[in-house]
């Protein structure tokens, strides 16, 4: 099964195509694929044609959000120096590269999503499980994302249309008449993009970075040159800097935060590295779009940052109030509309596609990609975001347990395929319930993944809830994803040793994608 590795290829289990390029309904499915596990969603893709540009393009719709900007501004303000910031923006960034990287191998190799490759490592059955709950913590931050997209959306509204602020005295659950127009406008924008395909999005995305991009640029020079470059500083707290051993702990905090923020997207990487052409080509999207695109992104968002000091006399790090407070029309406009964009990129790509697929995993023949990503978008409007966004107690205890098993949910995966597994994968038993099929494990359900989950997901979520509630070692919370994701890792391998349940597969096997192939890597 050897290729040279420069050469695109398609997925190992099809033939290329020289078809227009696929849309998520491309998969093949074969004569003995079991209908209660397979739609052409779900089965192996017939072509993998994403560049390494396409990649860039997913990180660089991730990176450039309102949520992106705040956080790298925020490094910024910990107390500590730049250089040291620094340090911790290259560490984070690095793991979430090595992390991108693992996830995204075996998607890529076999060309199916997340939830169809959790088969091999949950069973057949079982890998609803984790499907579920990546799932939910999607569908809630979808909602969340489509919010804040509307908050930029209602700006433009109130600058350019005076009389839509009467609109904000009139309120349905808790969100006003015009908070609703500027959601639904997004809902429905963001569901008509989704309808159109895989190859729709990725066209979107591919246009979208480099668009905040342009825009981040022309806000920065502006600022800058506002401010007087002389007046631009890299260190944005107040106070007296920390000395070094005190700092030590804060740079710490930096780099899990790095990490958490792009947790979700890194679970999920998966289900857009299944298109990529090669491996190779995923890990060179992936070079450009982490460690060069964010540490670029992070030096225009200290720029911008800076600059709001001298230029409106405090410090701003949400890019939407930077826009207010410039108050020229076309700023706002422009500003308006860039952040809208970047947020719904973020959102398609986070929080749109990965449950669709989740939610068609649980039921193929009833519930199509389409279908889930339905169900998701509607899901996010029952959720009410609004009235539990700032609310720190409804983040703690909603957010906060279901962001605490992505840890364990990324290790287990990580712990299967590479070291259990052995990067072995029988595709075609991930689509049989057969007794005798190799995903079946005890029906349907592998009980050492299970019962990981069960163990580090508790202990993942004591540490991110107990610790803020109770007041002793907050600290910890910030680390409940390396925790999870750790215990996931050394309990799962643990578990295979003692009580053996994923089969030992021949890599000479013709049915069996040897991804630790030489000619593949």
């Amino acid at each position: 099964m050897a290729t040279d590795i420069a050469t695109p290829v398609a997925a190992p289990h099809a033939p290329t195509t020289t078809a227009a390029p696929a849309p998520a309904g491309a998969g093949v499915v074969k004569p003995g694929y079991d209908p209660a596990l397979t739609n052409e969603d779900l089965a192996p893709l017939r072509e993998q044609r994403w560049t390494s540009y396409n990649f860039f393009a997913f990180w660089m719709s991730d990176v450039h959000s309102v949520g992106g900007y705040v956080t790298a501004g925020s490094l910024f303000a910990l107390g500590i120096a730049s250089w040291q910031v620094l340090i911790a923006l290259v560490v984070g960034i690095l793991i979430v590269q090595v992390f991108a990287n693992l996830v995204a191998k075996p998607s890529q190799r076999t060309g199916v999503p997340y939830p169809v490759i959790n088969r091999a490592v949950f069973g057949v059955l079982g890998a609803n499980v984790p499907a579920i709950i990546r799932g939910l913590i999607a569908m809630a931050w979808y909602g969340v994302q489509t919010f804040l997209a509307a908050q930029s959306l209602n700006i433009v509204f109130l600058k350019f249309i005076p009389a839509s602020a009467g609109l904000l005295d009139h309120s349905f659950l808790g969100l006003s008449a015009l908070g609703w127009i500027s959601y639904a406008i997004l809902w429905v924008a963001q569901g008509a993009l989704f309808w159109m395909g895989m190859e729709a999005i990725k066209r979107f995305i591919d246009w979208a970075g480099p668009a905040v991009y342009v825009v981040m640029i022309v806000l920065a020079v502006y600022l800058v040159s506002q401010a007087g470059i002389g007046n631009i500083s890299f260190t944005l707290s107040a106070g007296e800097p920390l000395s070094f051993g005190a700092s030590i702990p804060v740079m710490l905090s930096a780099v899990a935060l790095v990490v958490s923020y792009f947790s979700g997207p890194m679970l999920n990487f998966g289900d857009f590295s299944r298109y990529g052409r090669s491996f190779r080509a995923v890990k060179r999207g992936n070079f450009w779009g982490l460690p060069i695109n964010f540490l670029f992104f992070s030096v225009l968002t200290v720029l911008c940052a800076s600059a709001t000091v001298p230029v409106f006399g405090k410090l701003i790090t949400d890019p939407i109030e930077t826009v207010q407070a410039i108050g020229a029309p076309f700023a706002i406009l422009l500003g308006g509309l860039t952040f809208v964009t970047a947020t719904v990129g973020i959102n398609i790509v986070a929080n749109f596609i990965s449950p669709a697929f989740d939610f068609s995993n649980v039921a193929p023949r009833k519930i199509s990609w389409r279908a889930g990503g339905m169900i998701a978008a509607v899901g996010s409007v029952l959720l009410t975001p609004w009235n539990w966004y700032g609310n720190d107690q409804a983040i703690l205890y909603t957010l906060g347990v279901l962001g605490a098993l992505i840890g364990p949910l990324f290790d287990i995966l990580i712990a299967g395929y590479y070291i259990v597994g052995k990067q072995r994968i029988a595709i075609d038993d991930m689509y049989s319930t057969s007794r005798t099929a190799r995903y079946w494990y005890r029906g349907g359900f592998n009980p050492n993944a299970i019962w990981t989950l069960v163990v580090t997901g508790a202990i993942s979520v004591a540490s991110a809830v107990l610790p803020p509630a109770l007041g002793v070692l907050p600290w910890l919370a910030s680390y409940s994803w390396f925790i999870g994701c750790g215990l996931g890792l050394v309990v799962f391998w643990a578990f295979e040793r003692v009580r053996p349940s994923m089969p030992v597969l021949d890599a000479e096997d013709p049915s069996v994608d040897d991804g630790a192939a030489v000619g593949r890597a």
